[in-house]
């Protein structure tokens, strides 16, 4: 962990993700503590778990910024068959939870290998598509690539997890676009998707479908499926210009709005820190996104390209999909907003992302200076 090295640290990225968990701790607190009795331990409490999980992955970041991202090239296939394992030993030892099977229970942290997966298979896909070369002009290497990323997400589609399914398909599809792919090709999965979505709504669960059916007539089921979208909204739009105040929102601390701290924080934060904070907030994910991009301009070789364009994609649709969920312009999908959202999974695999995209940079520089 040379001087040097540190000299082509992205502080400006890794700053406004900083901010980001500060938001999160903050609006957990909010969510979580603020109304409720305090009798119980810190690190038993959201609060303290978010935190915990917020130095073991800033500390993950930065030991992953300081190592070479090229040994993960080097291992490529064999974090894709521990990728594999992992979501088929949630099937064989996972715990239950709201329905779906989808952490495994290590003691002192539930793990949650979809999460990880997002990031991990973005990795080895990267190398994949940096491997092909050319060969992903031809429509059999392109069709191999879809299967490479679809068999993990079949088995985190049967988790269920349908949310994070889609994120992974998002990203493949950027991935390939921009290591070259054929638009013709691309459109031909594209069309027999379209053909094949009878099937498709078919496979769903009843829940899915019913999230659906209520995204297109909120009232269909006002206090069943239809009630965390319809609180979100009225938590979002009661912020005003300036919002309610800190911990003093009437929905999320009278609790009417239900996982407030996870899926649901945007709205916590819409009505307590109304536009003024919204927008501080998306500034943030867009200063983040547009750091990522900028390393993916300025890697040195293709792996890392699309590395970093992986990563940005998975943030960007998250916070997407999280937002328009919140206010009602998209259906309820199960995604959280990246470093923001309650959930050790996802925000120590953010960040070890976002580490990979370190190195990739602080290799470049130190290419581009010798």
């Amino acid at each position: 962990m040379t001087g040097r090295a540190w000299q082509h640290f992205d502080f400006v990225l890794f700053g406004a993700t900083v901010i980001l968990i500060a938001f999160g701790v903050a609006l957990i607190y909010s969510a979580t503590l603020a109304s409720a009795p305090s009798e119980q331990a810190l690190w038993d409490t959201f609060l303290g778990r978010q935190i915990i999980y917020a130095l073991v992955g800033i500390g993950l970041m930065l030991l992953v910024s300081f190592t070479d991202y090229s040994i993960f090239a080097n291992v490529n296939h064999v974090i894709y068959v521990l990728t594999i394992l992992s979501l088929i030993l949630v099937y064989l030892v996972g715990k239950i939870s709201f329905g779906a099977q989808r952490w495994i229970d290590l003691g002192i942290f539930p793990l949650q290998p979809s999460e990880l997966a997002k990031v991990l298979l973005i990795i080895v896909l990267a190398k994949f598509l940096a491997d092909g070369g050319e060969d992903l002009k031809r429509l059999p290497y392109f069709l191999l690539s879809m299967a490479y990323v679809g068999i993990p997400m079949a088995f985190i589609y049967l988790q269920p997890d349908l949310g994070t399914a889609i994120v992974l398909a998002v990203s493949w599809f950027v991935m390939v676009l921009m290591a070259g792919a054929r638009l013709r090709h691309v459109a031909l999965v594209g069309l027999v998707g379209f053909v094949a979505s009878p099937i498709i709504w078919l496979s769903l669960h009843g829940y899915m479908r019913e999230r659906i059916f209520v995204f297109f007539d909120p009232q269909r089921d006002p206090l069943g499926v239809g009630y965390n979208i319809n609180q979100a909204r009225i938590a979002v739009g009661s912020g005003g210009f300036l919002g309610q105040g800190f911990a003093q929102g009437t929905q999320s601390q009278l609790h009417f709005l239900r996982v407030r701290h996870t899926d649901y924080i945007f709205s916590v934060l819409g009505e307590e820190l109304g536009f003024v904070g919204v927008v501080l907030l998306l500034l943030l994910f867009l200063v983040v996104i547009w750091r990522i991009l900028r390393v993916a301009e300025m890697a040195r070789d293709t792996f890392g390209q699309l590395i970093a364009y992986g990563i940005a994609t998975v943030i960007a649709f998250q916070v997407i999909a999280n937002v328009g969920m919140n206010v009602g312009l998209l259906p309820s999908s199960g995604v959280p907003l990246p470093f923001v959202s309650y959930g050790g999974s996802a925000l120590i695999a953010l960040l070890i992302g976002e580490g990979v995209v370190q190195n990739i940079i602080i290799r470049h520089k130190r290419l581009e200076f010798q």
